[in-house]
């Protein structure tokens, strides 16, 4: 019996440490500063991508591809407006931060764009990689969001951001099964590039 006892107390102090800890990240004024300066960043990240989602669509050749990026592109214009009610939410203004990652991530693309032959599988497969880098980032940063706005309380805004993380991860999945659906065969199978030919 008093090895039971013990347990049960051992219990219960676990549990009220936890909820010590928990409120006191909810006051932590630095933590909510750095959420709010990455909700800026994502803002800005996703609005960029924005702008560049319809340039890789018409850069590709695969229908398959282009109908995944325009579907993405919807996604993407429904997680700017996810995020412009998480401001209202935290009573801010909707605000950008440029992203430095987003913009690195969305040169490299453009970068992939010039510098593959037009209607090539190739091209493809570098907007695959491009769209999936770009994922992957984005999984990161709301992983991370959606825990930061739990630790503050923001169990609403947390709800918010886990629908966008689900979607972003569902994007890199068909972009994947995009690519398996003969993309990568077929760019394997491709000579080099006609200009380069010229050159020779």
């Amino acid at each position: 019996m008093a090895h039971t006892k013990h347990v049960k107390q051992a219990t219960k102090k676990d549990t009220s440490t936890k909820v010590r800890v928990k409120t006191s990240m909810v006051g932590n004024g630095q933590l909510e500063e750095f959420f709010h300066d990455l909700l800026k960043d994502i803002y800005s990240a996703e609005n960029n991508l924005l702008k560049t989602l319809p340039e890789m669509q018409n850069a590709a050749s695969s229908e398959l591809l282009s109908e995944t990026i325009g579907k993405h592109l919807e996604e993407t214009k429904e997680h700017v407006r996810r995020l412009e009610k998480v401001f209202k939410m935290m009573g801010k203004k909707p605000e950008e931060q440029k992203c430095e990652a987003m913009a690195g991530l969305l040169k490299e693309a453009h970068i992939i764009m010039n510098e593959t032959e037009e209607g090539s599988m190739t091209r493809d497969v570098g907007l695959i990689t491009a769209i999936q880098k770009i994922e992957h980032y984005e999984i990161a940063t709301y992983g991370s969001m959606v825990q930061l706005a739990s630790i503050l309380g923001h169990d609403d805004i947390s709800h918010i951001l886990h629908d966008t993380l689900i979607e972003e991860k569902n994007v890199d999945i068909r972009l994947t099964e995009v690519a398996e659906n003969n993309v990568n065969e077929q760019a394997e199978e491709e000579g080099p590039r006609k200009d380069n030919m010229k050159h020779k």
